[in-house]
Formats: C-alpha cells, structure tokens, sequence
C-alpha cells in the first residue's frame, strides 16, 4: 500500500495502482497534456471509495510506503487502461533486426551449406 501525495492531502492506494498512476501522469507531462482519472482508494480518513485526480504537467505527486490496512485496492482494469494510454501517448518504437549487409546481398559464403 502506498500514500499518494496530491494537492494539499494524500490518498492510500495500492502498489500496482499507485505505480500506474505516477506512470501515467509523467507520460502525460512528457506530452504536455493532462487528463482526469478515477481510482479505487482511501481517503486520508480512512474511508474506501473512488479517487478522482487531474494529472498532468502541473501534477506535483510523489508516493511513500503506507501501513497495510487490510483493505483491497487493487483494480486490474484501471491498470491496464492506464497502461494502455501510456502507450498511446509514447511514439511507436520500431524493432530493427540486425542485418548483415553481405550476407543478405551475397548469401552465405560457398562450403557453409548454405550455398546460392
């Protein structure tokens, strides 16, 4: 369980949740865009529900270690949905194969088996 510090309090949320959100809000700022999210938390009184946040460039958040309180907050969903907007917001990535530029010109030299 972690502590999310927003704005002038802090809300309990889970590792995996909590991870996904600061993710998310720093792949937001690297864009300059914001967005709002909701996730299932404690409040800083003790009360389980959901957690609306703006997140973006302005965000100040940093996360701390929290004291388990036996209390489910995991959401695979949220998680995977934050996730898959990181993605989105990231430039694709291509993955060139290594090539040797003889061989593939040439073919493989005569006497390996792999004649031309």
């Amino acid at each position: 369980m972690r502590k999310l510090y927003y704005a002038s309090g802090f809300v309990l949320l889970s590792d995996t949740v909590c991870e996904a959100v600061l993710d998310y809000a720093h792949a937001l700022a690297e864009v300059g865009k914001s967005d709002v999210v909701q996730v299932p938390a404690l409040s800083d009184e003790g009360a389980r529900g959901e957690t609306t946040m703006l997140i973006g460039p302005a965000s100040q958040l940093f996360a701390a270690p929290a004291l388990d309180r036996a209390v489910d907050l995991e959401d695979d969903d949220i998680v995977a949905t934050m996730r898959l907007k990181i993605a989105r917001l990231r430039p694709p990535n291509p993955q060139v194969e290594e090539q040797d530029p003889v061989t593939d010109h040439y073919g493989d030299w005569p006497g390996t088996g792999t004649e031309l």
